[in-house]
């Protein structure tokens, strides 16, 4: 149960402001489809969620508990510092491609190498749960694009993006440097 709340928690923090949830926006509004885009990315976030925990547990398999934590304070630090950084508008493409489609095609590039995917690693492996890590991220991905699905445009009105995204980012960081410090002083 620990990685699947550790990861929803993760996931859902890092997905705010994330150029996934900005796709979603994009592809709701252009298209008026919010639920097409929504099954779109729910696939997209189950193959990288899934990719990403199954990686997590075979290396988790193979080092020490220490390694791990040591890992997992690395996915944090790299969330944090992610974080940080603007995010600038994704192209999506053209109008012809299905939304279906588009919406598949273009999260699972968004995610594939993404913090997201790198914590979601990193939790599937500490805690030897790839299932959990995978549904955990999955949701939080998920539920962290409903409300961009159903805004679209609106979003960056009506969420202040920048401020989560940087308090989180600094959230990540503080979490990334205290599991250093337990990690160091495992015997």
């Amino acid at each position: 149960m620990d990685a699947l709340v550790t990861a929803f928690v993760a996931a859902f923090i890092a997905e705010w402001g994330d150029k996934t949830q900005l796709i979603v926006a994009l592809l709701a509004a252009r298209s008026g489809r919010p639920g097409l885009v929504l099954a779109g990315l729910l696939v997209a976030a189950t193959v990288s969620a899934a990719v990403a925990a199954f990686a997590g547990a075979l290396v988790g398999a193979t080092i020490t508990i220490r390694a791990m934590s040591l890992m997992v304070a690395l996915a944090l630090l790299f969330a944090g510092v992610a974080g940080l950084f603007r995010r600038g508008t994704p192209s999506i493409g053209s109008a012809r491609t299905p939304v279906l489609l588009a919406a598949l095609l273009l999260c699972l590039a968004a995610e594939m190498g993404d913090r997201t995917q790198f914590i979601t690693f990193a939790v599937a492996g500490r805690f030897d749960s790839p299932a959990l890590a995978a549904c955990g991220a999955t949701a939080a991905i998920f539920a962290a694009a409903v409300p961009a699905a159903f805004l679209g445009d609106k979003l960056r009105a009506a969420v202040p993006l920048r401020a989560i995204r940087i308090a989180g980012a600094i959230l990540f960081l503080v979490a990334g440097f205290i599991v250093a410090v337990h990690a160091l002083r495992l015997a």
